[in-house]
This record gives C-alpha cells, sequence and structure tokens, in this order.
C-alpha cells in the first residue's frame, strides 16, 4: 500500500467526483494520504477531511503565492488548527520566485513568520520552493526547522545537505518527466530513509498522464521510477516511504 504524502483533495478540480476518488483509494493501492493546506480556508478544509477520514490526515499553512493578505490573526488560527491531533505538520509554506502573485518581500515575511510558529509548536514544516533555493535552505537552517522539501526541484548537492540538516526530500511524477535528468540525480543523492513520494494532485500527474488531473493512486508510478533508480522493488519503496512519511509526521 501506497502513502501518498502531499496532496490537494480539497481542490476545485476534485468537486464533481471527490467523494469517488477519496472512496477508490483502497482499491488503487493508497492507504494514506496527507492533505495539505495552502490557504487559510483549504487548511480548514484539510482538517475537515481528516477528522472525517480515518486514512486521511492534514497539514495547515499558506503558501507563498497566497501570503499577501496575511495577518497576526492568521497566525493565532493557525496556531490552533496546529493542535489537531491529525494536523501533522505546518505547511505548505515556503518561497517561490517562479511566480510574481504576491512581492518577494511579503513572502519572506509570512515565510520566515511560519518557520518561527513551526519551531515554537515543534511542528515539521512541508518547504514549497520554487527557484527560491538558497533562501529556503538558508531560512529552515536559521530556524532549525525539520520537515520535508515537497515537489523537490533543486540540485543533488542541495538535497544531501538538507539530508544532513534531517529534512526529508519528496518527490513528484517529475521524475518520470523526460526532462528530468537532474531530478534523477537528485534521488540517487538521498537515502532511502530520507525519501518521501507524493502526487502534489491535482497537479503534476507523472508519464503516462501527463496533463491530465493527477490523484493519489498515480503515486505509484512515482514509487516505481525511484524503484528503478535505487535498485529496489516497488514494494519495498512503498514500505519505505510510508515509514518515512509516519516518522516525520509522527503518526
Amino acid at each position: 500500500m501506497f502513502t501518498d504524502s502531499h496532496a490537494h483533495l480539497d481542490d476545485e478540480r476534485f468537486d464533481e467526483d471527490r467523494q469517488a476518488v477519496i472512496d477508490s483509494l483502497a482499491a488503487n493501492g493508497v492507504d494514506t494520504v496527507i492533505n495539505i493546506g495552502a490557504t487559510m480556508d483549504s487548511s480548514k478544509r484539510s482538517i475537515e477531511f481528516a477528522e472525517k477520514y480515518p486514512f486521511i490526515y492534514a497539514a495547515a499553512g499558506v503558501h507563498p503565492s497566497e501570503c499577501s493578505e496575511m495577518t497576526e490573526d492568521d497566525i493565532s488560527e493557525l496556531t490552533k488548527m496546529l493542535s489537531h491531533k491529525k494536523c501533522v505538520a505546518l505547511g505548505e509554506i515556503g518561497l517561490d520566485f517562479h511566480y510574481d502573485f504576491t512581492p518577494k518581500d511579503i513572502q519572506r515575511k509570512w515565510f520566515a513568520r511560519q518557520l518561527e510558529l513551526a519551531k515554537v509548536l515543534d511542528k515539521p514544516v512541508i518547504i514549497h520552493d520554487r527557484e527560491a533555493h538558497a533562501e529556503c535552505f538558508d531560512g529552515v537552517k536559521k530556524y532549525g526547522n525539520k520537515g520535508v522539501f515537497h515537489c523537490y526541484s533543486g540540485s543533488a548537492e542541495m538535497a544531501k545537505e538538507l539530508v544532513k540538516l534531517g529534512f526529508y526530500v519528496s518527490f513528484t511524477g517529475a521524475v518520470t518527466f523526460k526532462n528530468a535528468s537532474k531530478l534523477l540525480l537528485a534521488v540517487e543523492a538521498v537515502p532511502l530513509d530520507r525519501i518521501m513520494i507524493e502526487t502534489d494532485c491535482p497537479y503534476m500527474a507523472p508519464v503516462p498522464f501527463r496533463g491530465v488531473r493527477n490523484e493519489p493512486k498515480y503515486v505509484r508510478y512515482v514509487a516505481e521510477k525511484i524503484a528503478e533508480i535505487k535498485g529496489e522493488t516497488v514494494e519495498s519503496i512503498a514500505r519505505i516511504t510510508a515509514e518515512n512519511t509516519r516518522k516525520l509526521f509522527n503518526f
């Protein structure tokens, strides 16, 4: 059975068939999903899912592209959310310098504030890092956080340094893309006890499903590619990555 360590089942692209997708998880080999908040509202919905389904856990946080209207009241509300027994991490948070939805100085402010909160609450963080590798690395190092860099897109060298800091590195269907040579080197560099797998659904559908809505059932294709790179069986990758996810998120 597979663990999808990063999904957005609350996304509007699941509005028409969300229940059917959730009901089909076990039949498709998925027994655990972490649903990740990206806004205050989606964080609340993630917790609602976690309350409703025993196999879904939640994370609460505000994505860098969504943080322009954040206030200290949101930090207070996140503190309450993170006290929920099934809210296992603060995320996803980070920096996104690919898009200009939020000014960089605003992103930096609320990234730092959420890193600080996670440290105070002793919660792992889920890091969104897009074209901001050095600053994201420096941020988690400064505040002494532990957690995972999700949808990893950095170098093999940075992945090794993250592991030294105690971080996990999570890979998506991007490892199946034709232009993934840099990413495959990162997979090679990360020891098995620090690898996690995810779909980031509804985004990042793997080959042969590129261009369609991603779903947790497609996490199998990420595991298959990592198994190929690591010389392991798919079953062992499923087991190891599930164990890693449970260890980090403490459930």
